[in-house]
């Protein structure tokens, strides 16, 4: 069934991408659709993947006058964890893109809507397959159950699609997915997705030391595994390929597993080994390499579950194998913002394409990269918001590389954060865990359920702070601070090679933003949960990134806390010693903008 749906082209204008870049944006003019009408039809497809049949729920929008003889390129989306085709931002991205003369073939993802099969988490031998036989549709090599074809889409060779995708989350890996088992895919945009779940889920934010499993991020795992496990209560279907078993419903049995062992708070080598693997294997990470589109990354700084780092990590990776890629870190993300994003920026929902900085830049990555226009500006390396610029048209500041690392603070033994080595006095202090929570920085429940959440703290006793003098100048940190730690704790060097991961020392360290009255900011409420590998030795951990300005008067505090409410953390009390001497004391790096 089709319904012919009347849209307004929206004007096109030259505009500035931000408030370094001195070259206007060329905006894009695909093939067809000048009036900016489409029909929308609903779709069937048969599929076949990880040794299930399933039909996959699609809706195809058609720009009027895309056909055989004026064909169009393809837009390729589906929906984030827990939604559908008919959500509002997937259904958006749909009639966005067929305003501006793209077909749009929009989908219910594997386990979710009105399509079959169990979640997969994005699988690319699952879900990646799954899309591929939708980009079989577009190009001209299968029909829908229906027998309706596509012979209207721009085609490069004879099966093969002009293609992007473009999505968030877990709309978002699905793309890396695809485009790693079908290269017939030719432009992506994923937004606020991940890189490694292992990390997403239970952060070791330890350098190097992935292998150890950090602290589980209850909270956040246990809301979607619970979304997912209740498909049935929100769309009901007696479909027989969306049910797994009685102890794991709707989910493949890994899947399960992870989130059960997780759960348990203990982790012996073996069984976390594998727990670790699987993670892996269905995130991009483990397939980046076979990833050749050119990738537009677009991640959120507002963003508990996947931070600025996983969009760095797969920046860095598909930078060093030659895939063309450019990086955004805009405002909103899971954590903040993406039901009512702050003026200027894009708003899915809404469809604001052409007067948002992001959506400019995705329009511009289509027009060069489906449309062929090789004159076409894509804009800068990277580019990231400032919420201290009060102009929309000015928000985003841009840059030709990632910033590093560029000023160093030391830890003194009073408790200071100062700027010489020299100025470190020797000292040590100690903290202790308690047997529960006594820190806190968010809770991701509230936000789902739009409840306030209690302003961050720590407990007297759980956590040591170290607080820099008033700042002199304005300072300005974008992207991910690093700090190095030595701590001593007899306790835990007496159970760390007990076998069982959970018996390591672990421990929460986070960087305040501290004003003049005593107001405390934790940025983005983000955290660096570590599981120390070995307390014997110093180790170096990766913050969380941000993009915060530090005004004149203000004072950085880097705290280290035994725990926090949103994680798990020690398994019984580890009390904690940090000693700092001239010579041989903790430091922190940050990276200064303009330095």
């Amino acid at each position: 069934m089709s319904r012919r749906v009347p849209r307004s082209r929206v004007p096109r204008s030259r505009v500035l991408l931000g408030a370094t870049l001195t070259a206007p944006l060329a905006l894009p003019t695909p093939a067809a659709a000048a009036t900016g009408q489409y029909t929308v039809t609903a779709l069937k497809f048969t599929v076949q993947t990880g040794g299930r049949t399933c039909t996959v729920d699609a809706d195809l929008y058609r720009p009027a006058g895309a056909d055989r003889a004026h064909p169009a390129p393809a837009v390729l989306a589906t929906n984030g964890f827990g939604g559908s085709k008919a959500d509002g931002q997937t259904d958006a991205i749909g009639k966005a893109f067929a305003q501006r003369g793209y077909v749009s073939l929009v989908y219910s993802g594997l386990g979710f809507g009105r399509s079959g099969c169990l979640i997969s988490l994005d699988d690319p031998t699952i879900d990646g397959l799954a899309a591929a036989q939708l980009v079989d549709f577009l190009g001209g090599k299968r029909a829908a159950d229906d027998g309706t074809q596509a012979d209207f889409v721009t085609l490069d060779a004879p099966g093969d699609p002009r293609i992007g995708m473009v999505g968030g989350s877990y709309g978002g890996a699905i793309q890396l997915a695809t485009a790693a088992v079908d290269h017939r895919v030719d432009a992506l945009v994923p937004m606020i997705t991940w890189n490694d779940l292992s990390y997403s889920l239970a952060p070791n934010n330890v350098a190097g030391h992935r292998s150890v499993p950090g602290a589980f991020k209850w909270q956040w795992a246990n809301g979607f595994y619970l979304i997912g496990e209740g498909q049935p209560l929100l769309e009901p279907s007696l479909d027989p390929s969306r049910v797994n078993s009685l102890a794991c419903l709707h989910f493949v049995t890994k899947a399960c597993e992870t989130v059960r062992t997780l759960n348990s708070g203990s982790y012996p080598a073996e069984r976390t080994a594998e727990l670790l693997a699987y993670a892996r294997s269905v995130s991009p990470v483990s397939y980046l390499s076979r990833v050749k589109a050119p990738t537009l990354l677009v991640q959120g700084q507002a963003d508990s579950l996947f931070n600025l780092n996983e969009a760095t990590a797969t920046y860095k990776s598909l930078k060093a194998q030659g895939t063309t890629t450019k990086m955004i870190w805009q405002s909103w993300g899971h954590s903040g913002g993406t039901s009512d994003p702050a003026a200027g920026e894009l708003n899915l929902s809404q469809g604001n394409l052409e007067s948002s900085y992001v959506g400019r830049r995705i329009l511009a990555w289509f027009d060069r990269y489906l449309g062929r226009r090789t004159d076409v500006d894509t804009g800068p390396a990277f580019a990231y918001y400032r919420d201290w610029i009060t102009d929309p048209n000015g928000t985003y500041a841009t840059a030709d590389r990632l910033p590093a690392p560029s000023r160093t603070l030391y830890l003194s033994g009073d408790g200071k954060l100062v700027d010489n080595r020299r100025k470190v006095t020797r000292g040590s202090r100690t903290y202790t865990n308690w047997p529960v929570a006594t820190s806190h920085s968010e809770n991701s429940l509230y936000g789902v359920l739009g409840l306030p959440d209690p302003a961050p703290y720590d407990t007297k006793g759980t956590h040591l702070g170290w607080t820099s003098e008033p700042l002199k100048r304005t300072t300005d940190v974008v992207g991910a601070p690093r700090a190095t730690l030595k701590v001593v704790s007899p306790k835990a060097e007496r159970t760390q090679n007990s076998g069982n991961a959970a018996d390591r020392l672990v421990l929460f360290a986070k960087l305040y933003d501290i004003a003049p009255d005593g107001t405390k900011t934790l940025v983005h409420r983000l955290v660096a949960p570590v599981r120390v590998p070995d307390v014997t030795k110093s180790f170096t951990l990766t913050l969380p990134g941000i993009v915060h300005r530090y005004e004149k008067g203000h004072r950085l505090r880097f705290v280290v806390a035994a725990s926090d409410g949103a994680y798990f953390g020690n398994r019984g009390i580890k009390p904690v010693t940090v000693v700092s001497a001239p010579r041989d004391t903790g430091a922190l790096e940050l990276p200064v903008a303009g330095d």
